[in-house]
């Protein structure tokens, strides 16, 4: 059985631009949704979201639509996949890990609408876990301004 190190695995900065670039800006969708990433690392990734009139599904409550909650806690899922994937291969170089993003797809998505989506931005945290050589799995929080947990999510990519 291989030696497994307790010290964190750290992304580095070339990686996590290049995450980034996929995540805000290549993946337009996620422009639209207004998805700024927060927090990159092996152990889960954040981002947040701006409240917009775009972005509304019910006119009488300012509510977020559901359609985007579903599509920013699948973002983030594969997100956390991604970057425990990154950890497990730190051997190729960051360039090369960035790629393995075009092999990446949504298998399954479930999600938990437990509280209306109101407020002026929403925090989303998603954690990996577990990474194989074909699957992912995630967990998914979204979160109002205040910290109150609205929806929740699970997933499964797959990862090659």
């Amino acid at each position: 059985m291989p030696h497994r190190s307790n010290t964190p695995v750290v992304l580095e900065p070339e990686y996590i631009e290049g995450f980034r670039q996929i995540y805000e800006e290549k993946i337009v969708f996620n422009k639209t949704l207004g998805l700024k990433l927060v927090k990159v690392t092996p152990e889960g990734v954040e981002a947040r979201i701006d409240m917009r009139p775009e972005l509304v599904g019910h006119f009488a409550y300012n509510r977020i639509h559901g359609g985007v909650i579903s599509a920013v806690l699948d973002a983030m899922g594969s997100a956390a996949v991604m970057a425990a994937l990154a950890a497990k291969h730190m051997d190729e170089a960051p360039a090369k890990r960035l790629e393995r993003f075009a092999k990446l797809g949504t298998i399954d998505l479930r999600v938990d609408y437990l509280r209306p989506g109101i407020g002026e931005h929403f925090d989303i945290h998603a954690h990996c876990l577990r990474v194989g050589s074909r699957v992912g799995s995630s967990r998914m929080e979204f979160m109002g301004p205040d910290g109150t947990l609205m929806s929740t999510g699970a997933a499964a990519y797959i990862v090659s």
